[in-house]
Parts: C-alpha cells; sequence; structure tokens
C-alpha cells in the first residue's frame, strides 16, 4: 500500500510549501502541551491550533516515541484541514494521514501502520469503538496521542458519543483538547470536555458531584441549574491547570467587527400563528413540561415564522421513513430584506448563515446562489471555498452547524456576514462569523447583519449573545418580557 496521504495531493503544491515557523504564541502553546500528559489548548480560530498540534505530535514522535495519533474532529475537518495542513508546510509532510470514514475506512485501518495520523469524525466512533475489540484498539492506540479538534462536541457527558470515546481514553498516553470556545452555553458545558482530556482529575469524575460543588437547582426535579457564588472563579482556578487560553485579539491584528440589525415586521395574520405558538410554548414551561436543554427546541417553530416557513410535519416516525417534511410559506420579508442588502453591496462578497432547509431552499430559488450544506460533498465544498476566496462568489450560504469548522472563507477579504435567522448556539454563531474574521482579511471592519423579525424570539437570541446566564430561563424571562412590551 501507498505510503501517502489518503487524499490525492498535486506535488506542484508539496514543492512549493513553506518552512513552517512558529510565532511566539504558538511556541507558548506547543510548550504547555508537551509538559504535560493532558492538556486542553483554549485558541481562538485563526491561532493555527492545528499546525501546533501537528508540531507537538512530531516532537513526541522522536522525544518519547509516540508513533500515532488519533484526531477526532468535524468531518469537514478531517477531509480539509488536517490533510491540508500536513501537505501545506513542509515541516509535516512526513506525516501520513488516513482517513477513517466512507468506504475505505475499514482498509485504513486494518494498514493502520502505515500512517501516522488517522483522523475520524465523532460520529464515527460507533463503528471504531462499538465493533472493534478492545484488544485490536489497544495494539493500535495504546499509549498513542489522541487530538480532539472541537472538544466542545463532548461537552455532553450523557452523550453516545461521550459514552464511547470514554471507554478507550485510557489507552492513550497523551490526551489533547482543541477548542475556542469551551463554555459557550454556560459552565455546566465544561464537565464533559475536561473529563475528555482528564477523566475528571479537575472537575471531578461525576457530573453530579460537579452539579452539587458548584451549581444549585432551580426546581424540584433537578432539570435547572445557575452557579453558586463564587462557583465561577473557582471552576476557572480549578481547570487553570489543565488549560492556556489565547485570544486572537491579543496576538493578531483582525478587523473590527460591526454589528448592524435589519428589521422586519410581521404581517397581523402571521402574528397571529406567531402568538398562538408562543402562547402554547410559555404555557407548556409554566406547567413544567419543558425540562433542561429543550428551550431551544420548543423555540424553533417560533424562529421559522420568523424567517417565512414552518415545517406542519413533525412525525418523527414520518421522517425515519424518508417521507419528506411538508413546509408552509409564510412570507418573503427576510428575503426582501436580504436582497435589499445585496442591491446595496454591488457584488461585495456576502457569506449568509441560515439554519433551515426550507430556508435554504426559498433563498436558493430566490437568489440561485451556491451553498454549502445539504447534498454538497466535500470535493464540491473546497471548490466553493476557493471560489470564494478567489472572490468569484458575491453570495454564498452556508449552515452555522456544519461550516463552522473547518473553512476557510478569510482569503476574499470579505467585509461581510449575514444571518438570515440568528441560532440560539453561541458556539455556532461565534466559530461562523470567525470564518471570514480573522487572520488574513486585510479588511479594516467585518460588518456583521442580522435580519430581525421585531419583538420576537429573533430579538432575543441577537441580544443572548451577549450574556451568560442560564439559557432556558433566559429564553423564557425574554419572552415574558417581550410579550408585555407588545401589549
Amino acid at each position: 500500500m501507498s505510503r501517502s496521504t489518503t487524499t490525492q495531493t498535486k506535488p506542484l503544491k508539496r514543492l512549493l510549501a513553506p518552512k513552517w515557523k512558529p510565532h511566539g504564541y504558538q511556541k507558548k502553546a506547543m510548550k504547555f502541551l508537551l509538559e504535560q500528559a493532558a492538556a486542553i489548548a483554549l485558541l481562538d480560530p485563526g491561532l493555527g491550533k492545528t499546525s501546533i498540534t501537528l508540531a507537538c505530535f512530531d516532537t513526541v514522535r522522536t522525544t518519547e516515541k509516540r508513533d500515532r495519533m488519533l484526531v477526532i474532529a468535524p468531518l469537514r475537518v478531517c477531509y480539509q484541514v488536517w490533510p491540508a495542513e500536513v501537505v501545506g508546510w513542509k515541516d509535516f509532510q512526513h506525516l501520513r494521514v488516513g482517513i477513517l470514514h466512507g468506504k475505505r475506512k475499514d482498509v485504513v485501518l486494518a494498514n493502520y501502520e502505515e500512517y501516522d495520523i488517522l483522523v475520524i469524525n465523532p460520529e464515527g466512533l460507533d463503528w471504531l469503538v462499538g465493533k472493534h475489540d478492545m484488544r485490536v484498539l489497544r495494539q493500535i492506540f495504546g499509549g498513542q496521542v489522541l487530538a480532539v479538534d472541537e472538544l466542545t462536541r463532548f461537552k455532553n457527558s450523557q452523550g453516545k458519543r461521550f459514552k464511547l470515546l470514554k471507554k478507550v481514553l485510557g489507552l492513550f498516553g497523551r490526551r489533547w483538547g482543541l477548542t475556542g470556545t469551551p463554555a459557550p452555553n454556560g459552565l455546566l458545558d465544561l464537565f464533559g470536555q475536561c473529563y475528555v482530556i482528564d477523566e475528571g482529575k479537575a472537575l471531578g469524575r461525576y457530573i453530579t458531584h460537579y452539579k452539587r460543588e458548584y451549581f444549585r437547582p432551580l426546581d424540584p426535579n433537578g432539570c435547572k441549574w445557575a452557579l453558586q457564588p463564587g462557583a465561577a472563579q473557582r471552576i476557572y482556578d480549578a481547570i487553570k491547570p489543565l488549560a492556556i487560553r489565547m485570544s486572537a485579539r491579543d496576538y493578531l491584528e483582525l478587523p473590527e467587527r460591526v454589528d448592524l440589525k435589519h428589521f422586519i415586521e410581521l404581517p397581523p395574520k402571521i402574528w397571529e400563528l406567531y402568538e398562538a405558538l408562543e402562547d402554547d410554548l410559555v404555557a407548556k414551561y409554566g406547567d413544567g413540561l419543558i425540562v433542561a436543554g429543550n428551550a431551544a427546541a420548543a423555540s424553533t417553530k417560533c424562529r421559522q415564522i420568523c424567517n417565512g416557513a414552518l415545517y406542519v410535519d413533525d412525525d418523527v416516525a414520518s421522517l425515519v421513513r424518508g417521507r419528506k417534511r411538508t413546509v408552509m410559506e409564510l412570507h418573503d420579508l427576510k428575503l426582501d430584506a436580504v436582497a435589499e442588502l445585496v442591491e446595496d453591496l454591488q457584488g461585495q462578497p456576502l457569506l449568509l448563515g441560515y439554519e433551515f432547509n426550507h430556508d435554504l431552499d426559498r433563498l436558493v430559488k430566490r437568489f440561485d446562489m451556491p451553498y454549502i450544506g445539504k447534498g454538497v460533498s466535500a470535493k464540491e465544498a473546497a471548490r466553493i471555498e476557493r471560489l470564494w476566496n478567489e472572490g468569484s462568489i458575491p453570495l454564498l450560504a452556508a449552515p452555522p452547524a456544519s461550516a463552522g469548522h473547518g473553512l476557510n472563507l478569510q482569503k476574499s477579504h470579505a467585509q461581510h456576514v449575514g444571518w438570515f435567522g440568528v441560532p440560539w448556539d453561541a458556539e455556532l454563531y461565534w466559530q461562523f462569523i470567525m470564518r471570514v474574521l480573522r487572520q488574513g482579511n486585510k479588511s479594516k471592519r467585518v460588518f456583521n447583519h442580522h435580519f430581525i423579525a421585531k419583538n420576537t424570539v429573533d430579538e432575543i437570541a441577537f441580544y443572548d449573545k451577549t450574556r451568560k446566564e442560564n439559557r432556558q430561563d433566559r429564553l423564557f424571562e425574554a419572552l415574558t418580557e417581550l410579550r408585555r412590551r407588545r401589549k
């Protein structure tokens, strides 16, 4: 079998690749990762966390005879980031990358000795851990390096991917976690991430103990939690030996971000539908029918109405059977607002985030625009990324859920990011903006446009990004305030 990466690489790109010359902050991050077996690098996008990790791994290959690194990363990052970083620097081109995904994953794993780095997406753990004997996994990964890229994918300590990874954590001699947004939805998110790296040394071995130590319950069932007085600082102190934090603004010259709001007003008939759903949402919350972690899902219908279309077939069984969901189109107000902005920009590139597939369908129909998202292959996404960076695409749609990682869109020097609907998840929001707002973009400012239905959950989602209290409580407190304002 060929001793090359699993992705095809043009020889010219290898030949012209520069040497990696780490900046001072990158050397500092490397020193931190190398000095301890378990470490988390909290690095903003653009600081080069992939190349830092490659340099650290290359070091321990020599000094500690650790021959292999398993990288767990979002699928797009597996295909487009790690292989590209290896090829893109002369210092790392001797490393061989195998991708544990797709039809060849079994072949790649069977020939694991041919590779220095094996990359897999979190969903692939069901295949890797769930279908292989522990003796086989120990032979491949025993004493080796684990790097979890975008560590927040393991913030849910009750989730399947966390439980699968937990089974094999002890195999690895070193564990490194990489993320720029460790707690976008609150400090409860930290437990699962820290456990993956240190198996409970910093924050304890059990989520129940972590909650009791630092939080207090807000309801009898223990579904909602708030920080105890002074607990935030105690948490920061506990994880300080485990993590190093670096902000892009401290080390790079980044464009200024300017937040802009484009308001629309829902017409009377749409208001009737919106308020009926909002009344039902608030009533269920008051009756205790909405539990922790469900607030964002409970507001989904309201946000869809704000955007202009609504899924009316929520029968999960029908979706499993493959039946297409029924969409009710309600209004084109946000489409009209996007059209006005596009006209005003006169060809300046606009990266537009969307959340629901029916939003994408209507956007494509209206603007005949390229997009990254449903049905777009990794190869086609790479082509679109190249055209965008060349300045050939004036309007590009992408979902924050899958495009917030692994895309480098700053080379076009785009100045405009837009939100057809602001996502509730703060991590998706910030990661998506940083696709453009990062090193390499020479623009002085990046304008962050929000299309907002006035006096609705749209406003709550927008203002939520500047606050850090319990998200479920904020949603319903804000809904109550908006309803009071409308009367």
